[in-house]
């Protein structure tokens, strides 16, 4: 990989220089839609990369972007004829309709260089091999990892998630074949590492000795129990589909570095105004140069994040800005008047070690809601779960111990866990 082009900027200086010139281009080109047509209103383009020039560009979302109908996708929203797409994106929401970006030769160029630099950050070469858990579909993630891989010459296992190849398959794949980089959701690393548990494979002791995980926030605690399962370490990546990749972690274990040369990012607090350096507000990219087809301005990808200044480093990375990801905007449980985010109560199971999995309901049963969480544990009980959530939450749960496996075999034929679940209607 010596030699590879990441077409790494040199300098603050120079992706300033980008800003300027390509947040032109992008709304030039989104003046080619009729949907952004309607929508824009009248700019300054000799000053659009102003900053009190550029907060005039209404932000789009995902639910804006649904009341146009499927079949008229295309010719409202996108800029360049049907003909100029070679590949189709699925977005990657877990509600409402989905949607299908094309994409075209000239993105797909400027989306691998991406993908690429993944592997860079993690000091992965030639004399890697890498598995793929990613679920292969018309979403991209998978596809996108293995064909850089493939450019930087880095050996590829195309598994897919277990709707793609069976768990039982993907475990006995790295044993046999031996590779060193595993990649997938986390949710589906502590999948395998149960599943290996119960097969009395251990993760820990095979080749893999570097994760990476994406498509779901990372907590300090899954993180944990990821490397203390599979005896690596982890890096966290994070992206979109309406983007790609926009943020990896690096060997450095530094944060994530936001690639603001090919992203604009904006975060902002409730009112659409910029936070401070390193507050936490709402995540709006612009796409900087993979726009030929689908002009995404500010586009709000429904993430809570912080980025903070660069803070260095001895690799080319280093002059890009740090970001962290919070949450989710959405994600929890009402029950009887509490909010139980979903983050909080997995760190909450994930905190005990005797947990190997779980998965939580909330129903109605006589107008009350009930918390029912279904456990495995490595001792075969469950008695201490009850009186940890009553003082977490303040919520009384039913819990049903489940035989070891049973949560393996239910998940297994889901692209993600269904670890919450409400019945509610």
């Amino acid at each position: 990989m010596m030699g590879h082009d990441f077409r790494w900027p040199q300098s603050q200086a120079e992706i300033e220089r980008i800003h300027r010139e390509r947040k032109r281009l992008a709304v030039e080109r989104a003046l080619q839609s009729p949907f952004w047509q309607r929508r824009m209103p009248p700019l300054d383009l000799e000053r659009v990369h102003e900053a009190n020039v550029w907060r005039r560009i209404p932000v789009l979302t995902k639910e804006v972007l649904r009341e146009i109908p499927p079949a008229r996708f295309h010719d409202e929203f996108c800029i360049a004829p049907r003909t100029k797409a070679v590949e189709y994106w699925r977005s990657g929401g877990a509600t409402g309709r989905p949607l299908f970006y094309p994409r075209s030769a000239e993105d797909m160029a400027h989306n691998i260089i991406v993908f690429e630099r993944a592997f860079a950050l993690v000091g992965a070469t030639a004399d890697d091999c890498a598995h793929v858990s990613f679920p292969l579909g018309v979403h991209p993630v998978a596809h996108l990892y293995a064909r850089a891989a493939i450019n930087l010459g880095i050996g590829t296992i195309w598994c897919g998630a277990g709707t793609n190849t069976p768990s039982e398959t993907q475990l006995e794949l790295i044993d046999q074949l031996k590779p060193t980089v595993w990649l997938g959701m986390a949710s589906y690393g502590l999948h395998l590492a149960n599943l290996a548990e119960v097969k009395g494979y251990d993760l820990a002791r095979s080749t893999v000795k570097k994760l990476i995980v994406a498509a779901e926030p990372l907590s300090p605690v899954k993180r944990e129990k990821l490397e203390r399962a599979w005896g690596a370490q982890v890096y966290d990546h994070f992206g979109m589909t309406e983007a790609a990749l926009v943020a990896g972690e690096t060997i450095a274990h530094d944060g994530m570095r936001a690639f603001t040369d090919l992203w604009y990012l904006e975060v902002l607090d409730e009112r659409g105004e910029p936070v401070a350096p390193g507050d936490v507000g709402s995540l709006v990219v612009t796409a900087l140069w993979s726009n030929t087809m689908t002009p995404f301005l500010r586009w709000s990808s429904g993430d809570l994040v912080s980025l903070s200044p660069a803070s260095g480093g001895k690799g080319p990375w280093s002059v890009f800005p740090v970001m962290r990801h919070a949450r989710r905007t959405v994600g929890f449980f009402k029950v009887r008047g509490v909010n139980i985010n979903h983050a909080e109560l997995e760190d909450a199971m994930f905190r005990d070690p005797d947990v190997v999995d779980f998965r939580a309901e909330v129903y109605n049963a006589g107008g009350n809601d009930v918390l029912h969480v279904y456990v495995e544990t490595r001792t075969g009980g469950a008695g201490s779960i009850a009186a940890m959530m009553r003082q977490t939450f303040q919520v009384a749960p039913e819990v049903t111990l489940l035989a070891r496996g049973t949560l393996a075999r239910e998940f297994e034929a889901n692209v993600k866990a269904p670890r919450f679940v409400d019945k509610r209607g």
